[in-house]
């Protein structure tokens, strides 16, 4: 499993009357207190507690002030997960997705991904799924290979051979949002009663989104996660 950020808001130009008083603070975390200030037109800090960018976002936080949160946004390549887990995280609607093509890519370049939960099985069970496995890929290349003689294309064939994939076959995607929709999907998937998958996926964004939005994940405590 790989989780990578490649990509995040960078600020080019403040909102004109706003001022960082920092420069150690986050472009995306930046981008929110502005919009904030903006709604108020409270760029001169009126208020001495909320006057730093960490206080600013708590106090947003605290209000449910959330809208301000989607003006900045992050990107992650996703690995090595399962089409199971990417059925899961495709619930979240704000996202925006762009998944590697079944249709178009052979499907036998794609492996079993061994859910979390299945490193607790016997060797025995670990053998027969890899067995069913290699069965699986043999049985899927013989569906491309007789339905492209039958006169198919490959992309038909493919699309075909595909749905007798298990859910574990392996998929990859780019996944895009913005602050407030990364907090709703962690508050949700980072709960024990998540699956354990995109849990510890769920981990691995919240780990790299606090390099990138600290103060607007100030409430997630990542030890606990």
């Amino acid at each position: 499993m790989r989780v990578v950020l490649i990509a995040h808001t960078v600020i080019t130009k403040d909102i004109p009357g706003y001022e960082l008083l920092s420069e150690e603070v986050a472009d995306c975390d930046d981008l929110s207190e502005q919009a904030g200030r903006l709604c108020y037109l409270s760029f001169d800090r009126p208020n001495p507690k909320t006057a730093g960018n960490d206080d600013y976002i708590a106090n947003i936080l605290n209000q449910g002030h959330y809208s301000v949160l989607e003006h900045g946004s992050a990107t992650f390549y996703i690995d090595g997960v399962t089409r199971a887990f990417l059925l899961e995280l495709e619930r979240h609607r704000h996202f925006s997705y762009s998944v590697v093509s079944q249709r178009y890519c052979d499907g036998s370049r794609f492996k079993l991904v061994e859910h979390p939960e299945l490193a607790k099985l016997s060797d025995d069970l670990k053998k027969r799924i890899a067995d069913v496995q290699e069965l699986n890929q043999q049985l899927y290349a013989d569906i491309v290979t007789e339905l492209e003689a039958l006169g198919d294309n490959r992309k038909t064939a493919r699309g075909a051979a595909r749905t007798i994939l298990p859910e574990g076959t392996e998929t990859r995607l780019l996944v895009t949002g913005n602050i407030r929709a990364w907090r709703e999907m962690l508050i949700k998937r980072l709960s024990p009663a998540a699956d354990a998958e995109i849990r510890q996926v769920a981990q691995l964004i919240l780990a790299q989104l606090m390099e990138v939005a600290p103060a607007s994940l100030q409430d997630f405590n990542f030890e606990t996660a």
